[in-house]
């Protein structure tokens, strides 16, 4: 494959991901709408990484996209934590109905 192919699989996943933040209700839906988008930008980084002429620039596109998916292991975490505590309070998961989130 080549870096055109790997470039259109990440814009479709990056497509994916924004349609997904922005027309789902639900919490959880939105959480992997945005995980959808932080793969697409690991993929990125892997193919130029990949496609690189320098062998240090292999090595930094790779490291990247393992810092980003620890950064969205991080991220799914405290949000599905904080899903779950709000489903505890309010019995309610649908983030256009949450509106009395009070300190």
């Amino acid at each position: 494959m080549n870096l055109e192919g790997y470039l259109a699989v990440s814009a479709a996943l990056f497509t994916l991901g924004i349609i997904a933040f922005i027309s789902r209700r639900n919490s959880i839906a939105i959480l992997m709408g945005v995980e959808l988008v932080l793969n697409a930008a690991a993929l990125n980084f892997v193919a130029f990484s990949r496609f690189s002429v320098s062998p240090a620039s292999r090595m930094e596109g790779q490291i990247f996209a393992v810092f980003i998916i620890l950064m969205a292991a991080a991220e799914a975490v405290v949000a599905l934590a904080i899903a779950l505590t709000v489903y505890r309070e309010f019995k309610e998961i649908r983030a256009d109905r949450l509106t009395q989130l009070n300190g």
